[in-house]
């Protein structure tokens, strides 16, 4: 019997900074070791990977412990460590990671077309297809 491939599906619903990184370093800790990963962008999660917010987005954080989100993004920022959205394209070479964005979320906020979105977005789905993709995955986180 063939051994199962591990796949791990991502809902990013938060769009700041705080829960953006780390969706981006379990996606690229995951393609490195194989595993197939699959996140699907929705409601500010889906607004931060609008071209024009990608870098809004960098600097947003959670305010329920803004302190806190505050120190760890300027650590992040002098570091030199690269941006979350940087962190997803290069998993995205590293092995195999599908990128949605939700077609309802984007009506909602009026963004007509794919062509809106970052470039690493693989396509536009519905709820109904993310969950029938991932169904079948090892681990499913909601960020």
């Amino acid at each position: 019997m063939a051994e199962k491939k591990s796949k791990l599906s991502i809902i990013v619903w938060s769009g700041t900074v705080d829960k953006l990184y780390p969706a981006a370093i379990l996606t690229s800790a995951a393609a490195s070791g194989g595993w197939e990963v699959e996140l699907f962008f929705t409601f500010w999660g889906l607004n931060s990977i609008r071209k024009d917010m990608l870098d809004v987005a960098q600097r947003q954080i959670d305010r329920s412990y803004e302190q806190y989100a505050q120190a760890a993004a300027e650590a992040i920022s002098k570091m030199g460590f690269p941006k979350w959205y940087e962190l997803l394209a290069q998993a995205k070479g590293m092995g195999n990671v599908r990128i949605f964005a939700c077609s309802t979320t984007m009506e909602m906020f009026g963004i007509k077309e794919k062509t809106a979105l970052a470039d690493f977005v693989d396509e536009v789905v519905g709820a109904a297809t993310f969950l029938e993709r991932a169904k079948d995955s090892t681990i499913t986180l909601f960020i």
